[in-house]
């Protein structure tokens, strides 16, 4: 297996594709680039962290860049303190729900944002060429600890809130951490809002309790406990606690999709403006929008945060976020996160006074189906275009692989950024008209799946 590289790092198996010589190499890449500027440095659980990250802030120091280490922290907090030190650079060492083998290099610009197309070629081909420069021993950088990313980021994502409104509701709330880096500061918040919680796969040990990918498949531990708890709402984060998926006070999984589409309802209710959503999310937010009326639109982006951050630079959006169970709160960082979801959910059932069941109800129903197929990288090119002629008369968009528009629903295809994936993506009001659209399309593709 290759390494997986996109704009905002790689990913591989750890001790085949990526190991501490390769992890140390890209740490130099960018070390170099910076010119010897000051880097964050993060990390999930995983229990190859601590190998990558010695190795990662080992090559840092020789390029003289003073280096702040962080430990275990959620993706958003590492990307906040970035931005709160004023930071040249950030690195996080995570591969997000990849399973427990795989781990990765994610890198982030001053901004706390995955960086540009342009410059992340640029960290690649100091890498190729081997092009580091290292300083003379002596004028190494410096590193030194900072312990207090967890509760800076509950402090910022607090300072959005109406914490009292919440507060006074007592809400018994279910925590699924999945042993990643989340746990701490899902916690705090929680408490900071006075839940009562009960905290399940908490330890940030890395030894995920289930498939990390907060599926419904992967969910039942949560399901449970919700309903054996008589909990108000279950949360279950990803090992970075960049997203959320929720579970309501039946302990029913609702769909990762409502994350998102609960945290517009709440912003195009008191904050009204523009949302910037990719191509795969539901329609839901479209409805939510129509209903708000002006300022209130969705702009549509290609699959990704960095492409959706862009798109809310762009156009002024005030929200954005995906239909993984990421949403992105710019007043917090403009980086998927966990937290705003919880606590955007949290606050929507406290100002209605309705359980999360009813408010759920109340959003436009459609079914999604996504399916995932092995396919070699270099085929996924190959399978776009046998979609692309074979549906040639259909609307389509080609901003992120092939999305098709029937009047009964869309089907979205495109490669994984991260994996060697071809994904599928099909949503329609009715469920049976959702897998004949995408039966439809995998057909296609079929003999090129490996």
């Amino acid at each position: 297996m290759s390494l997986m590289i996109s704009a905002s790092g790689i990913r591989g198996i750890v001790g085949e594709s990526l190991t501490a010589e390769v992890t140390g190499e890209y740490a130099a890449a960018l070390g170099t680039y910076i010119a010897g500027g000051l880097v964050v440095v993060g990390r999930d659980s995983r229990p190859s962290g601590p190998m990558l990250q010695e190795a990662v802030t080992h090559s840092l120091l020789r390029c003289g860049c003073p280096v702040i280490d962080l430990g275990v922290a959620s993706t958003p907090a590492i990307a906040l303190r970035v931005r709160q030190y004023g930071a040249a650079a950030g690195i996080i060492l995570t591969a997000s729900h990849n399973p427990a083998q795989w781990n990765g290099i994610k890198f982030l610009t001053h901004e706390g944002l995955a960086p540009p197309a342009v410059q992340a070629r640029q960290i690649w081909q100091i890498r190729e060429q081997r092009a580091f420069r290292y300083l003379p021993a002596g004028q190494e950088g410096n590193c030194r600890t900072d312990n207090t990313a967890a509760t800076w980021h509950v402090e910022t994502v607090l300072a959005t809130l109406t914490p009292a409104r919440m507060a006074a509701r007592r809400y018994r709330v279910v925590l699924d951490s999945v042993n990643g880096a989340g746990g701490q500061e899902g916690r705090l918040l929680l408490e900071a809002l006075d839940c009562q919680v009960t905290h399940i796969n908490a330890e940030p040990t890395g030894q995920f309790a289930h498939p990390p990918e907060p599926l419904r498949e992967h969910l039942q531990q949560l399901c449970a406990t919700v309903r054996e708890q008589q909990a108000d709402i279950g949360f279950a984060q990803d090992p970075d606690a960049d997203r959320v998926a929720i579970v309501d006070e039946h302990g029913e999984y609702i769909g990762e999709e409502f994350t998102l589409a609960l945290a517009a309802k709440l912003w195009f209710s008191n904050r009204p403006g523009a949302l910037a959503a990719n191509l795969s999310t539901s329609r839901m937010v479209d409805d939510l929008a129509a209903a708000a009326g002006p300022p209130c639109r969705v702009v549509r982006t290609a699959v990704g945060e960095a492409n959706v951050v862009s798109a809310m630079q762009q156009h002024h959006c005030l929200y954005g976020g995906e239909g993984n169970g990421g949403v992105i709160d710019p007043r917090v960082v403009p980086v998927r996160n966990s937290l705003v979801g919880m606590s955007s959910a949290l606050e929507l059932m406290a100002g209605s006074h309705q359980p999360l069941s009813a408010l759920v109800a109340e959003i436009p129903r459609y079914h999604m189906i996504k399916q995932k197929f092995p396919c070699d990288p270099r085929r996924i090119q190959l399978a776009l275009q046998c979609v692309r002629d074979q549906f040639a008369d259909e609307p389509m968009n080609d901003l992120d692989g092939l999305r098709i528009d029937w009047p009964e629903g869309w089907v979205h295809v495109r490669g994984s950024n991260t994996e060697p994936l071809l994904r599928l993506i099909a949503e329609s009001r009715d469920a049976a008209a959702a897998q004949r659209l995408l039966d439809r399309v995998r057909q296609v593709i079929q003999p090129l799946l490996q």
